[in-house]
């Protein structure tokens, strides 16, 4: 396997209302796009196997269950965790040091409702 996520989809009720969130605190640009009855916005990403959407429609239910996923946190999270709550998120875990091999991590709850980790080496 030469990757383990090719495309990931953050579940949204409201994609505006995510979008203003996300460009917040991670500073991200989107680019948006309709599939049927489902509307995306694609996040800017120079890497085409390792990008992803805010998908808001049918079959998008945002959750604090199951499976978290870990965005990049660039050069030190402590940046996007400070944001997510001035943007209407709340944070589950502060900057928390894993291992040397792997950094730190974060948790937070989005303005949809979904449970995202953050991760960065600093």
């Amino acid at each position: 396997m030469d990757h383990l996520a090719n495309w990931i989809e953050i579940p949204a009720v409201d994609l505006e209302r995510a979008k203003k969130f996300y460009g917040k605190i991670l500073d991200a640009k989107f680019n948006d796009m309709k599939i049927g009855d489902t509307a995306y916005a694609i996040f800017g990403a120079e890497d085409a196997f390792n990008c992803g959407a805010l998908a808001c429609g049918t079959y998008y239910k945002p959750s604090q269950d199951g499976v978290v996923v870990y965005l990049n946190g660039g050069e030190d999270l402590s940046k996007a965790l400070s944001r997510v709550e001035k943007a209407g998120g709340t944070v589950l875990v502060e900057k928390t040091f894993l291992a040397k091999e792997a950094g730190y991590f974060g948790l937070f709850v989005d303005t949809e409702g979904n449970k995202i980790g953050i991760q960065s080496m600093s």
